[in-house]
């Protein structure tokens, strides 16, 4: 299929497609990572997303990324330069620490945790005093969560290897039935994707088409290199931990990127918020269909309070 002929694809295709169609595509790259945790690190698995991501994006925008750089160093223009690094590095801390979580508690759950930080993002453009409710709200889910107990996190399927060493990894101290350490890793992971938010529309506002999103995926790429190889090891040269790694960039981030940013041009960002709110159930779905993962009826209500709380606050943006 050419490229004219996909964009038109695209453009038939309803916006609620394509958000769907988006979501899933992250949740099943999710799933396969977490699988993929039974063969080398998560640190390895994060580099292999990153760098698979970062090179798919340089090739298929060479031209228009060579013209960036050299106009950055021409112009002198560091500002600029500063926003797309502080951008990739943000992007990196989020990787790491999402799949960090994802090794210890839950897919659903991790994800929960991590809407945290759009949702925050979504209150803070408001002035309302019904987004209260929805932060009591998103507050009652995360009380919920810290009072269950889950008997199959990610790391139990499929247990996390040390360094490559092939020895599991030591499950740590525990907030209720949830290993903390995942708890915590997933709220870097929603302060990284607050931010990564308003970094993204920083760059956006710099540098034209997905330029900015290319040196910014190759910063973090670059920033995750020695944590990746150094829990890796000769582990990330098999055949199949590659291709693994690729079609896990693939999924989580280049298809993702296209149909969101096709959706963003016809529909308003406070609808494609509400849209987006689906992506802790179907986090859990697919944890429970790919990994195994059968949450509690309480850990189900907290995913629904804070699935609800996001729709509140995108709705409630003016």
């Amino acid at each position: 299929m050419t490229q004219a002929r996909a964009e038109a694809a695209l453009g038939a295709t309803p916006p609620a497609v394509l958000v769907l169609a988006g979501v899933v595509c992250v949740q099943v790259g999710a799933g396969l990572a977490a699988r993929l945790f039974s063969q080398v690190s998560p640190a390895a698995v994060t580099g292999l997303r990153l760098w698979a991501a970062a090179l798919l994006l340089a090739v298929l925008g060479a031209r228009g990324l060579r013209r960036e750089i050299t106009g950055l160093v021409r112009r002198r223009a560091w500002a600029d330069a500063a926003v797309v690094v502080a951008f990739g590095l943000t992007l990196a801390v989020m990787n790491y620490s999402i799949y960090q979580a994802f090794a210890r508690i839950p897919l659903g759950v991790a994800v929960t945790v991590e809407f945290l930080g759009p949702l925050a993002v979504a209150v803070a453009a408001t002035r309302r005093a019904l987004d209260l409710a929805w932060v009591a709200l998103a507050g009652a889910g995360v009380a919920l969560l810290s009072q269950a107990g889950s008997p199959a996190p990610a790391a139990a399927a499929h247990p996390v290897l040390s360094h490559g060493t092939g020895a599991p990894a030591l499950a740590g101290p525990a907030v209720g039935g949830l290993d903390l350490a995942g708890l915590l890793f997933a709220l870097v992971a929603a302060a990284s994707w607050a931010i990564y938010i308003l970094l993204s529309a920083a760059t956006g506002r710099r540098f034209p088409g997905s330029s900015g999103l290319t040196v910014a995926m190759i910063v973090a790429a670059l920033a995750v290199t020695p944590a990746g190889l150094l829990a890796g090891g000769r582990s990330l040269l098999r055949p199949g931990v590659l291709a693994t790694g690729a079609a896990i960039g693939l999924l989580s981030s280049i298809i993702p990127y296209s149909l969101e940013l096709e959706t963003l041009r016809r529909v308003p960002p406070k609808v494609f918020g509400i849209w987006m709110s689906l992506e802790p159930a179907i986090a859990a779905l697919v944890g429970l269909v790919m990994l195994g993962q059968s949450l509690s009826l309480l850990e189900w209500a907290a995913i629904g309070c804070v699935t609800v709380a996001s729709a509140g606050a995108a709705l409630s943006v003016r």
